[in-house]
């Protein structure tokens, strides 16, 4: 087993006052336009938030009618915590296959139970790690294995003190050659995007590169996304839907702490 880089934080810089944990957000009262070409052709919301299209290094997963219903069932507050969880997984999963798809792959020749060659496909081992934001962040985690079983998955702690509201990085524990992998960073709900800022200045202390990062969510606000584009504008970022509104009590509800 190699060994882990484990490092402890305080807060450096002024960029995280939140804890994405709480009610829902607000609708921005203003939001600069951004530049960006989304993947998707239909009257999903994003296209009335947001009538300017997104950096291309945004992707929105092509809406369907069952990812729609799994959206609706995670908002809605009548959802039991076991459908919650079961919609959230399936979610999840979406997601995570469509990220892994744009991981490194290499050629790969094999032989067929009759013998005949064919030239395929095969995931790079070592050249990708996960790396989830704690606590919401860990529900991420299963769906990513299921996916790949040998990735290696770190963490970040982030919390936001109760006395001056100052969000301060508490624990992150990562591979010891993160700076040679590609990272999925896992956070199912970017509202403000302080928290992914806070984790990516966290990634960037440890030599990783914005550019070899992917924010792998399920809902993005506008705002965050604005705020994080703006300042890590080679950040990748995959979701399902951006709406002023997001599902905050995920973690909460997901993790049964309500």
């Amino acid at each position: 087993m190699e060994p882990d880089l484990i490092s402890n934080h305080q807060s450096t810089s002024e960029l995280c006052k939140e804890g994405d944990v709480g009610g829902d957000l607000q609708s921005p009262t203003h939001i600069n336009p951004l530049t960006i070409s989304v993947d998707m052709k239909s009257d999903h919301q994003v296209v009335a938030i947001c009538p300017n299209n997104f950096p291309n290094h945004v992707t929105v997963i092509r809406a369907t009618d069952q990812m729609k219903e799994l959206q609706t069932y995670i908002r809605d507050v009548d959802t039991t915590r076991s459908d919650f969880r079961f919609c959230a997984d399936r979610l999840i999963r979406m997601v995570v296959e469509e990220a892994l798809s744009s991981l490194p792959y290499e050629g790969v020749e094999v032989t067929t139970p009759s013998g005949a060659k064919y030239q395929g496909k095969k995931f790079m081992k070592g050249g990708t790690c996960g790396v989830s934001i704690m606590r919401s962040g860990e529900a991420m985690e299963t769906g990513l294995r299921d996916c790949c079983r040998s990735i290696r998955i770190g963490k970040i702690l982030i919390q936001t003190d109760t006395e001056t509201q100052e969000a301060k990085v508490f624990y992150a524990k990562f591979p010891a050659d993160i700076t040679n992998r590609k990272v999925l960073l896992l956070y199912p709900i970017m509202s403000s995007g302080n928290s992914v800022a806070m984790a990516i200045e966290v990634l960037k202390q440890h030599g990783v590169k914005v550019a070899d990062v992917l924010l792998v969510s399920l809902f993005c606000t506008p705002f965050g996304l604005e705020h994080v584009t703006k300042e890590y504008p080679n950040l990748k970022i995959l979701t399902t839907e951006i709406h002023p509104i997001t599902p905050n009590h995920f973690g909460q509800k997901y993790f049964g702490t309500e």
